[in-house]
């Protein structure tokens, strides 16, 4: 399974250039998104009335908060290490030796891939990244499982079974897959770290929806 998730990794990962680099960057962060998150609130509250978006938006800041701690746990084990002995974190793509083919530590690929070009010329290391990672994505030790596809899914699930429109559940998944993808190409997640996320988020998501369905006020009469 393993094997067959790094040959699809490199498949996905390229080296896209400083433009790419920069987009995917945007993707993978918060601020481009606020737009989103206050359209989801509008449509809710057109929905549902005041009452209605301000239960939402508490079931979704607690649902995305503890996808992203539930994520959290299996990367830095935590509380989970009593539960599951047998677990170990995944180190992230961009951290995995075998990757490069390099016989060396987790920790020793971490330094390298921090050090600028011509300080890994003087290292004695010349040869090119098999994994493309730009500068600003090197972060982080573990990727299993994703903190990001854990919260985008959660979000998207539970605002499409809220919102209930075609349109906007397409554009969810549509926003959920450019998230996802943007950290394959930072070099920040394996495709199955990935998928144990947005089961973390879906989960979540769901349990979210249940809650609100059981206490949301009645949807607004048409005008």
């Amino acid at each position: 399974m393993n094997q067959l998730d790094e040959r699809l990794f490199l498949a996905l990962n390229f080296d896209g250039g400083p433009v790419w680099d920069r987009i995917m960057l945007t993707l993978s962060g918060t601020t481009m998104w606020i737009p989103l998150y206050i359209l989801i609130l509008w449509l809710v509250w057109r929905r549902s009335g005041w009452r209605g978006m301000l239960l939402f938006l508490v079931l979704m800041v607690a649902a995305v908060v503890l996808a992203d701690m539930v994520a959290g746990a299996f990367k830095h084990t935590g509380v989970l290490r009593g539960l599951l002995p047998d677990f170990e974190p995944r180190w992230r793509p961009m951290f995995t030796p075998s990757l490069e083919g390099l016989d060396i530590s987790p920790d020793s690929l971490n330094l390298l891939r921090r050090l600028s070009p011509e300080e890994l010329e003087a290292a004695g290391y010349t040869a090119s990244w098999r994994v493309h990672v730009p500068p600003e994505a090197v972060s982080g030790y573990y990727g299993s499982v994703s903190a990001h596809a854990a919260t985008i899914v959660a979000l998207s699930l539970f605002a499409a079974r809220v919102i209930r429109r075609r349109w906007f559940s397409g554009l969810m998944v549509c926003c959920t897959l450019v998230v996802c993808y943007s950290r394959i190409y930072l070099g920040k997640h394996f495709p199955m770290d990935l998928v144990w996320g947005a089961l973390v988020g879906a989960v979540l998501g769901w349990a979210a929806w249940a809650v609100y369905r059981r206490f949301a006020p009645p949807k607004k009469a048409a005008k």
